[in-house]
């Protein structure tokens, strides 16, 4: 039986289990990323587990989140990483060199090769065909360290792409499609591997946006084959070097199978507010729009700018519309501005950002109240844009320009434009924002600011967990729900005890008051628990708050990840049904949950102390991970078999 492109990486690099699907193995990983969001909380890690030298073949950290400077903590943070960068052996890529996702496409990503990053958009550069998985901090941490990279072998899901996307339609309606169809809870526990000949049409931008916002599937990873069009894209970034093969089997053999007919999509908008919230842009209609955003490491991409200059040449911004604009690297920016296709964007009346995440995390350019706002980032959560009364559509550059220049959602496919473009042949290579780590046995001092704090630790598991529900919450909750990242919190990433004051504000202002006054507790959750960013502190903050347990109806990866690493319990109902019969404020009690997960029990009995009745949970971890959750998460785990 042939192999899958996913499996023929993760059997090359398998150092730990079996390629099973539902069974955790242990991958070694090539590359990491970082990014300063979560970047300053991974090295604080990365620290404490002691290495002097990274392990493995390069690593990267990016600064492109934090980067609004009103006061000392954001450069504190920025300083502090570049110099325990430096001394561990990481390339640092400086604030405005671009956004962690499409840097690392342009210069560093491998086909074939096995990448972790404290980033749930990671996934971007399976569009060159490597395994590129989004991960938390600490996890991160570890690859950095040399250990392996565990998880459970994910089912590998076939994409067929047949056809060719007519103009006007784009990369973004593919993977919108593709939400559409299998919704936000559809990749779970799956690899999204692109085949078929329509494959062939698609350039490596193209890919990547599909990659990218396989993020919102919940899929541990997508990729793409490595190809002509990989090494095209790879020589023109003086990379040809990089350069291998990668395809499936022809007798490979896929768990699922969807079919997308390229040549019958038409552009398409996710409505507020999920991303698969998906319906045609002319069903929804010519609505008025406020602000529009272009950019994110969905699409900022050369080609993606090129289009919406050619769109907007010549032409003026609605009046009434506010567009801003965001280029993905300074590889972009310097491109464009190059070729004339900036003038055309400024001409027209846009405002352009820094090349960064920006307002695709919150970090600025905040809708105003009850505006609609039409984006072309990944996400569109209630609230993340800052403005918690905002409507946000996701849609794609063309859309957005369109709409730019009418003042309502616009099928672009009624402009009369041609907005064809070509990839380059060469790409401006100029990576004097990339700094080199110290060469061995240099002395670098690590520059530590006052905000940044110790990262939480937790306490072995008692004989017993008891505690009141803190929280009960509906289904798909996000990291943004949990932990919200605007600009006002993200300056706070590497103070997890300030942080922490905001735990759940968009769900609950009185959350975190009242986990104080409790002394910690439980949390109760729907389906999709935790689904969004990787940021480890939707896991930290709960902790610090004293937080020991969280029982859902589903988790997402990610974050159950986290919260494992965190000595976190987390529990998902037996019986759906059960989640009816809990309600805020209930005390429930698991008795000998320590005696109970050190045999390796996998359904644990709650008793609901409060209405006089119990309930069944399921506790679905690895024996490695029983061992974390005895002895309080992934730091303490360690220390104890250091040890031993």
């Amino acid at each position: 039986m042939g192999l899958t492109m996913c499996q023929k990486i993760i059997k090359e690099h398998l150092v730990e289990g079996e390629m099973v699907a539902g069974q955790e193995i242990g991958i070694r990983i090539d590359q990491t990323l970082t990014q300063d969001s979560t970047g300053t909380m991974a090295y604080l890690q990365l620290e404490a587990i002691g290495v002097d030298r990274v392990k493995t073949k390069k690593s990267v950290a990016y600064i492109d989140h934090n980067m609004l400077q009103q006061s000392f903590e954001n450069a504190d943070d920025h300083k502090y990483i570049q110099t325990v960068a430096s001394k561990h052996g990481i390339y640092f890529s400086k604030p405005g060199n671009g956004i962690c996702h499409q840097v690392h496409l342009e210069r560093f990503g491998v086909p074939g090769q096995t990448m972790v990053g404290s980033d749930s958009h990671t996934p971007t550069n399976g569009g060159i065909g490597m395994l590129a998985i989004g991960a938390g901090g600490l996890d991160v941490a570890l690859a950095m360290a040399g250990r392996p990279y565990y998880t459970m072998m994910p089912k590998v899901l076939k994409v067929n792409l047949t056809g060719k996307l007519k103009p006007y339609v784009s990369a973004k309606d593919i993977i919108l499609e593709v939400l559409r169809q299998l919704s936000v809870k559809g990749g779970v526990g799956k690899i999204l591997e692109y085949v078929g000949e329509g494959v062939k049409h698609l350039t490596v931008p193209e890919r990547s946006t599909i990659t990218n916002m396989g993020a919102e599937l919940g899929a541990t990873t997508s990729i793409f084959p490595s190809d002509e069009q990989t090494l095209k894209f790879l020589t023109a970034q003086n990379r040809a070097s990089d350069y291998s093969p990668l395809q499936p089997d022809e007798d490979a053999v896929y768990d699922e199978e969807i079919h997308i007919h390229l040549d019958t999509l038409e552009p398409l908008v996710a409505k507020p507010h999920s991303p698969d919230n998906v319906d045609k842009v002319t069903n929804v209609g010519p609505i008025k729009v406020d602000q529009i955003g272009i950019g994110s490491c969905t699409n900022s991409s050369y080609t993606d700018l090129m289009k919406v200059a050619k769109i907007l040449k010549g032409k003026t911004i609605h009046p009434d519309v506010s567009l801003v604009l965001a280029p993905g690297s300074k590889q972009v920016l310097s491109m464009i501005a190059e070729n004339g296709a900036l003038k055309d964007i400024v001409d027209s009346g846009a405002r352009i950002l820094e090349s960064g995440c920006g307002p695709c995390i919150g970090m600025g350019q905040a809708p105003a109240s009850n505006a609609v706002s039409l984006r072309t980032f990944n996400r569109n959560f209630y609230g993340r844009c800052g403005t918690v009364s905002a409507s946000v559509y996701l849609v794609s550059p063309e859309v957005a320009a369109a709409s730019a220049i009418t003042g309502v959602l616009t099928d672009p496919r009624t402009l009369n434009d041609d907005i064809h473009v070509e990839m380059p042949e060469k790409f401006v290579v100029h990576d004097n924002m990339i700094l080199e780590p110290a060469v061995p046995g240099t002395e670098v001092e690590v520059v530590r600011g006052p905000n940044i704090k110790p990262f939480p630790l937790n306490k072995a598991l008692t004989t017993d967990l008891s505690g009141e529900v803190l929280l009960k919450t509906e289904d798909n909750i996000t990291t943004d729900h949990i932990m919200p990242s605007n600009a006002a919190l993200l300056p706070y990433r590497s103070n997890i005890p300030y942080l922490a004051n905001y735990c759940f504000q968009t769900v609950d202002e009185s959350f975190s008051d009242r986990a104080i006054e409790k002394k910690g507790g439980i949390i109760v959750g729907g389906s999709n628990y935790g689904q969004g960013s990787s940021r480890e502190h939707a896991a930290l903050a709960p902790l610090y708050l004293g937080v020991r347990a969280v029982i859902t109806k589903s988790f997402a990866r990610i974050h159950k990840a986290n919260l494992i690493n965190s000595g976190i319990v987390p529990l998902t109902f037996k019986n759906e049904a059960d989640y009816d019969t809990v309600a805020q404020g209930d005390i429930l009690v698991i008795k000998n949950i320590r005696t109970q997960i050190e045999s390796g029990k996998t359904e644990l009995e709650v008793t609901n102390e409060t209405k006089g009745m119990t309930f069944v949970c399921q506790l679905d971890v690895s024996d490695r991970e029983r061992n974390m959750l005895i002895h309080g998460g992934a730091i303490l785990s360690s220390r104890v078999a250091a040890h031993a």
